[in-house]
């Protein structure tokens, strides 16, 4: 930070709890959110979708359809650029294939768009869709990803599809291949005195934002296609709209305004192309809507995997080695499929760095005839997670060791090198801390032993840890722009897309402490590709660390240039003055003159820039740590759970705004939660989706949450801007291991699939040695 770097207790605006930006007016119901802002007299876009997993379309009949009053276009396979695209929003070279078309011959998966329909209202559109005929070839699928490798049925046979960074053979349904070893894991097994090897399976799982995925697209006055849409990604989506249409990328503006919720799934330009196509053909403006059903069962859910762990310790919990291996299922399409699965294993080996002295990660990653996936907060990492800290706490109950305790023996600390996390060093670690300040404030010593209530309830603990990173190191890219008003107040364009976690008003304070200013007189635009400065987008927790580093530098420069534009008036050298916010003034005298007619000064006869464009890209990727505790009470009679208290302390670095970052770490356990004990997704024998709605998808509310606690310990992150590493993702991955080590306390069986349904639970109390089960845990 330049000379400018003070002591954090001199922060003003950092690490202070100040009100998101956009509260009013999100708490007042004001139209920011795409459809309150758009023209409602477009044209209603929708898709006629396959109801078979595999099948070539031999024939669409639109003849009907189109006579219906009001429909303006029918398109098919027929009528759509026959070029691959790819709708991972990832920088390019995307990692992900290019394996889609807008509308292909051959569905892949039940839900695959097979005609798009555009008409002046949803009435007559939805007659249309039902008056379409379409002759199948049904073909088998493969629905099992246990049983996609090598099978004879191919989900991908077509030859121009093309990718950039897959090391796998789509020819035999598989993706991605990858292997990373450190050490002689074969031999350092051998070698220990226990060896804990299990399989662990993630389901899909679904985002549950409240806002559905949508867009809008028009033309605009300079004859360019326009798009809105709730997204994450503004600079990828003009991308991927533009080889989707095979049209230049200065032919597309995409913007964003308020989103209501994302977690990653709109890191997927999931249905943009389809209004896009419409509008480029019609040159009419129009959008599209999906409906719920279509969010659950045809969007971007996370991957389904199956982790396999072989961990080798000693008897005194030295962990020496970790062989881990995922089995990925990216589903009809690839988009992500490549870059989640490296997470299950580079984000969770490297927790045990202290002590470990081989690991080794290997992956496949596989197609199926199912949902394609993506992205979802936790991004792999929150399968690796759930598998590796089931094992270890297995490996402590098999050592009749406190999980505590053998965690303080092996884990990573500050200053250690990380082999398995690209090489890195922990060069802010706080993770010891965090598993001290968490017992505490847990009081594990009390609550860990099960505890028989009395009336067919027990009282259970678990606990886990987790790490995540703070950006795609080498890869990822952001951006600000300061700029200096003549009222003396400040503007800030922005890349980075805020869906709701605070990332503008947390980048306005980063601003606002270099500038000395209040955080209001910041005002912040972002979203859109004509007016922001470039931005790889929100994801991979990057925006505090790279764009806020970005803000920092930007609103540095701009201190400066002010610093000199005062210099001059005040007729002195800029090392003679200081800005205190308000004014620049003479450090050896009186004068000074104001922000105000420095601002003034900037428009007549100045050649120093008051717009200040930084961009910046890390080399490193800093992790974020964190312990989740949580303690439940079982019904032995019904196997449901109630969650009584969950303690959780992370480790982020310097919160910017504690406030904001609580509120993620709530949202995110929350999250983790219904992942573990309510979420999931079912595929029949055709497979078609039965949880197509929030009556069969179930989500936990408030009230299935128990206590939630959430504190902070920090350490100082000297990459980041004023110390900071992200949290936005790590936040969702404690709560499967903990609740499946807390389970497994108060009934003696370990699960191993999500969710951890109280049928399962039921039924597996119910096997024979239960009666011993339940004798050890009353002796407890």
């Amino acid at each position: 930070m330049s000379e400018f770097k003070r002591d954090r207790k001199d922060y003003h605006m950092v690490g202070k709890c100040v009100p998101k930006k956009d509260s009013n007016q999100l708490l007042l119901g004001k139209p920011v959110f795409m459809d309150d802002i758009v023209p409602q007299d477009c044209l209603v876009v929708k898709l006629l979708r396959s109801p078979h997993a595999h099948a070539l379309v031999e024939e669409v009949k639109t003849v009907a359809a189109a006579k219906v009053p009001g429909i303006e276009a029918i398109y098919t396979w027929k009528d759509v650029p026959k070029e691959r695209f790819c709708i991972a929003g990832q920088t390019y070279p995307e990692p992900s294939p290019y394996d889609r078309l807008i509308l292909d011959q051959r569905v892949r998966c039940v839900g695959d768009p097979v005609a798009i329909v555009a008409g002046e209202n949803e009435k007559a559109v939805d007659k249309a869709l039902r008056l379409i005929k379409v002759k199948y070839q049904v073909l088998e699928p493969v629905l099992d990803f246990r049983k996609a490798l090598d099978s004879e049925v191919l989900v991908h046979p077509e030859e121009n599809w093309k990718s950039y960074g897959n090391t796998g053979d789509v020819k035999r349904n598989l993706l991605h291949h990858e292997e990373d070893t450190h050490g002689d894991v074969e031999q350092i097994l051998s070698e220990c005195d226990e060896v804990i090897e299990h399989s662990w399976r993630i389901k899909a799982a679904q985002q549950g934002y409240m806002e559905t995925i949508r867009a809008y697209c028009e033309i605009d006055r300079y004859g360019r296609l326009h798009c809105i849409s709730s997204t994450q990604i503004v600079f990828h989506v003009r991308r991927i709209i533009a080889n989707a249409l095979g049209i230049p990328k200065s032919m597309v503006r995409a913007e964003k305004p308020r989103i209501g919720g994302g977690f990653g799934a709109k890191q997927t330009a999931v249905c943009e192309v389809y209004p896009a196509f419409v509008t480029w053909m019609t040159k009419k403006p129009c959008k599209l809507i999906y409906s719920r059903k279509e969010c659950q069962t045809i969007a971007s859910p996370r991957h389904e995997m199956e982790v396999t762990v072989r961990l080798g310790a000693m008897k005194d919990g030295h962990i020496r080695a970790i062989d881990l291996y995922t089995l990925s299922n990216t589903g009809a399409y690839g988009e992500h499929g490549t870059t989640t699965v490296g997470l299950s294993g580079h984000k969770a080996l490297p927790l045990y760095t202290g002590g470990c002295e081989a690991t080794r990660f290997s992956c496949d990653v596989v197609y199926t005839n199912v949902q394609a996936a993506g992205a979802y907060r936790g991004y792999g990492a929150t399968q690796g997670i759930f598998a590796l800290e089931s094992a270890v706490n297995e490996l402590a109950e098999k050592l009749h060791m406190d999980p505590v305790e053998i965690r303080m023996k092996n884990i990573v600390r500050e200053g250690m090198f990380m082999p398995a996390y690209f090489g890195e060093t922990a060069n802010a670690c706080a993770l010891d801390r965090c598993i001290e300040h968490c017992a505490d404030n847990f009081h594990w010593k009390e609550k860990y032993p099960v505890r028989d209530m009395g009336n067919g309830k027990v009282r259970a603990a678990g606990m886990a840890l987790a790490m995540q990173g703070s950006c795609i190191s080498n890869v990822d890219v952001g951006s600000c722009t300061l700029k200096l008003g003549d009222g003396g107040t400040y503007n800030m364009m922005i890349g980075a897309a805020d869906m709701g976690t605070g990332c503008d008003t947390i980048l306005a304070q980063m601003a606002a402490e270099v500038l000395d200013c209040d955080v209001d007189q910041i005002s912040v635009f972002g979203a859109d590709t004509d007016a922001s400065p470039y931005d790889s987008g929100s994801y991979a927790s990057s925006t505090t660390y790279v764009t806020g580093m970005a803000t920092q530098n930007a609103a540095l420069q701009l201190r400066e240039n002010i610093k000199k534009i005062g210099a001059g008036m005040l007729e002195c050298e800029p090392e003679e003055v200081d800005f205190d916010g308000e004014k620049v003034y003479l450090t050896d005298g009186e004068k000074s003159v104001s922000l105000v007619d420095i601002a003034t000064k900037s428009q007549v006869n100045n050649t120093i820039p008051v717009d200040v464009t930084a961009t910046y890209s890390s080399p490193v990727s800093p992790p974020p740590y964190m312990v989740g505790m949580v303690e439940i009470e079982l019904d032995k009679e019904t196997g449901s759970i109630e969650i009584l208290d969950y303690q959780a302390v992370i480790d982020c670095g310097i919160p910017v705004n504690p406030n904001l970052a609580r509120v993620q770490a709530e949202g995110g356990i929350g999250q983790g939660i219904g992942m573990a004990l309510y979420e999931n997704v079912t595929y029949n024998a055709q497979g078609k989706i039965a949880e197509n709605s929030f009556m069969q998808y179930k989500i936990p509310t408030r009230l299935d949450m128990g206590r939630i606690n959430v504190e902070f310990e920090t350490s100082y992150e000297p990459s980041g801007p004023f110390g900071v590493k992200s949290i936005g993702e790590i936040v969702i991955n404690t709560p499967a291991p903990a609740l499946a080590h807390a389970i497994y306390r108060a009934t003696g069986v370990w699960h191993r699939t999500v969710p951890f349904t109280p049928e399962k639970i039921l039924m597996s109390m119910l096997d024979p040695q239960w009666k011993e089960i339940d004798r050890r845990v009353k002796e407890s």
